[in-house]
């Protein structure tokens, strides 16, 4: 039996890189809502005062959308 013959379960909903996945997003998620102080931002130039978690949910977004994109490119190939 080849390697490629070999099937894998990867569309149970409980594969294990799955789960890994939504227990990193949940703690990524209570990360954010815990940390509500006002913090000063330098975006390039300008300097933002905005509260953290709005901060850390843009870039927790920006992480998943830059992920999807990787992770679609690749299963296209």
């Amino acid at each position: 039996m080849s390697p490629k013959d070999v099937s894998s379960d990867s569309t149970s909903p409980f594969a294990p890189a799955r789960i890994a996945v939504i227990v990193l997003a949940v703690l990524a998620i209570v990360f954010i809502c815990v940390n509500t102080d006002e913090v000063t931002i330098r975006v390039i130039i300008p300097k933002v005062t905005m509260p953290l978690w709005a901060a850390l949910l843009g870039v927790f977004l920006a992480g998943g959308l830059c992920g999807a994109y990787l992770f679609r490119r690749r299963a296209a190939r």
